[in-house]
């Protein structure tokens, strides 16, 4: 079971509320190394965090902020960009400050208990919680257990392509994600998130031919238009002309009507006509996995790709270890 989580996630829950409603919870937690949550509120002149807990006040160093490698300096905008956020920390001690008793923290000590107690036990394939904090054109940064951050590139956040993780994903949304690999010298974890969002077959089988529906224009190729439908699935229609085409480059992320035409599973390929572009994309909205989260701890191997189609797409976790 998994004990180490994307920071807020234990905030609002009846355990870190009861641990940090009281000096007597925060002593416990202490005393027994239980994880707290609280939101940093202030960044002295000394770097110094100062975490509201409600019954009293968490005081975390800069230098109490960040697990660092050997060869990583300080940065001191990482203790900055902490204030209006949560943080998971450990209680290392309690002191007397301007008459008031307040909780000496440590994030950095909680996030050693969670690399060697949670995420170096971790293998390709293993099922995990994120939390997205950081958007980039090459890929996305989650949040795998206090504030730990592993990269999900973008060629692995969907099969359907995508030309900037904000066309799939938002900073603080909640995923599930699979460890793609871990770098054995830095220790660091990279994720994918593709392998659990349905094969083509999964995907195919909620359109039918004869359907006209709404998706998002995604590229325009010498050879077609693709036009997502749904995160691993994208069909393709043929522009009117050239001229046509070049007027959709100009439409990319916008939605599209398309009329369903035809559907192949053995060239895996949705052939499609377009009806309408250019109206605004459907809304982003939470993925649907199709997998069953509860029961699913692992994954050996995925195939994309049905089984009468040439082209087989596949994961193969177990060769990552």
């Amino acid at each position: 079971m998994q004990a180490y989580y994307p920071e807020g996630i234990l905030t609002d829950t009846p355990e870190n509320s009861e641990l940090t409603s009281s000096l007597a919870g925060l002593e416990y937690a202490m005393a027994n190394r239980k994880l707290v949550e609280g939101r940093a509120i202030l960044c002295d002149e000394d770097l110094t965090l100062h975490i509201d807990f409600g019954a009293c006040r968490g005081i975390m160093p800069a230098d109490e902020v960040l697990l660092r490698r050997n060869d990583e300096a300080r940065k001191d905008i990482a203790v900055i960009s902490r204030v209006g956020k949560p943080l998971s920390a450990v209680v290392t001690g309690f002191e007397k400050r301007g008459g008031e008793t307040v909780a000496l923290l440590s994030r950095r000590l909680a996030q050693e208990d969670c690399r060697r107690e949670y995420l170096s036990a971790l293998r390709p394939g293993d099922l995990i919680r994120a939390r997205v904090t950081h958007l980039e054109p090459f890929g996305a940064f989650l949040d795998i257990g206090c504030g730990i951050v592993s990269l999900l590139t973008v060629d692995c956040i969907s099969v359907s392509r995508i030309s900037h993780p904000c066309d799939r994903l938002w900073v603080g949304m909640d995923l599930t994600v699979a460890v793609k690999s871990i770098d054995p010298l830095s220790g660091r974890i990279y994720t994918t998130l593709r392998e659990l969002l349905g094969t083509w077959q999964e995907n195919a089988a909620r359109f039918s031919v004869g359907q006209t529906v709404t998706g998002i224009l995604r590229s325009v190729e010498p050879y077609g238009i693709f036009v997502e439908l749904a995160p691993n699935l994208a069909g393709l229609a043929e522009p009117h002309s050239e001229k046509h085409a070049a007027e959709l480059r100009a439409q990319i992320g916008r939605g599209a009507a398309v009329y369903i035409k035809n559907i192949l599973p053995e060239r895996m390929k949705i052939k499609l006509v377009l009806i309408d572009t250019g109206f605004p994309p459907p809304r982003p909205k939470e993925l649907s996995y199709f997998i069953d989260l509860p029961e699913t701890a692992h994954l050996s191997d995925w195939t994309f790709s049905p089984p009468e189609s040439q082209k087989q797409i596949k994961t193969d976790f177990d060769i990552c270890i």
